[in-house]
C-alpha cells in the first residue's frame, strides 16, 4: 500500500519535470501547419529595442512624418474640409458666412495695405500731407465698418431663413474676414466674387 503510494509521486514527479521543457508538436490537421513557439521564443519576437539602433535617422523620419502629416492639415484646411478645421471654422453656418462674404467685393479688404502706407507718410516731413493722409485713413476705416455692417446684417437675415438659429459669434466672425485680404483668408475662399452662396 506504501509502496504503490511512493511509486505513484515518482511517477507523477517525473512527468512534471518532463513537461518543463518545451516539446514540438506535429501539426494536427486542419490547423496551423506549424509547431507551437516555446515561451522564450515568444518573449524575443516581442522585445523591441528602446532605443533605435541610430538616433539621428529616426529623429529624421520623425520629423518628415510630422512634415508632411502637417502639410496635409494644412492643404486640408485650406480646402475647407471639415476634418481639417478648427472649432471656430467648423459647421455649415461658418462655411455660408464664409461664402457670403467672399461672394462680394469688400472695401475692407485693403485696409491693412492703407495702414502700412501711413506709416510710411507719418516718417514725410511734410505735415499737412501727414494730417491730410490720416483723415482720409479715418474715412475710409468708418467706410469699411459700413460696409461691414451692411454685409454682415444682410447675411444674417438670409441665415435666419435658412438655419433658424444662428450660431452665437456668426455675425463678428463674417465681419472679420471682411476686413481679411482675399488671398490670405483662411479657409481659402471656395466661390468666385458675384457667386451667391446655395
Amino acid at each position: 500500500m506504501f509502496g504503490r503510494k511512493k511509486a505513484d509521486e515518482s511517477t507523477g514527479s517525473t512527468a512534471v519535470g518532463a513537461s518543463s521543457e518545451p516539446v514540438e508538436t506535429a501539426p494536427v490537421a486542419g490547423g496551423k501547419g506549424r509547431p507551437t513557439p516555446s515561451r522564450r521564443e515568444q518573449e524575443a519576437a516581442r522585445r523591441r529595442p528602446l532605443v533605435p539602433a541610430d538616433r539621428k535617422i529616426a529623429k529624421a523620419e520623425s520629423r518628415q512624418v510630422e512634415r508632411e502629416r502637417r502639410a496635409v492639415a494644412q492643404a486640408g484646411m485650406a480646402a475647407g474640409d471639415e476634418r481639417y478645421l478648427g472649432p471656430r471654422d467648423r459647421g455649415p453656418q461658418r462655411r455660408f458666412a464664409r461664402d457670403w462674404i467672399d461672394s462680394r467685393f469688400n472695401i475692407g479688404e485693403f485696409v491693412l495695405i492703407f495702414l502700412i502706407l501711413m506709416l510710411f507718410i507719418l516718417f514725410l516731413p511734410n505735415q499737412a500731407i501727414g494730417l491730410t493722409f490720416i483723415w482720409i485713413m479715418y474715412g475710409y476705416i468708418a467706410l469699411c465698418v459700413i460696409d461691414a455692417f451692411i454685409t454682415t446684417a444682410r447675411m444674417m437675415s438670409v441665415m435666419r431663413r435658412k438655419f433658424g438659429d444662428i450660431q452665437r459669434g456668426t455675425r463678428w466672425y463674417a465681419a472679420m474676414r471682411t476686413f481679411t485680404i482675399r488671398r490670405l483668408r483662411l479657409p481659402k475662399p471656395q466661390v468666385r466674387r458675384g457667386e451667391r452662396p446655395a
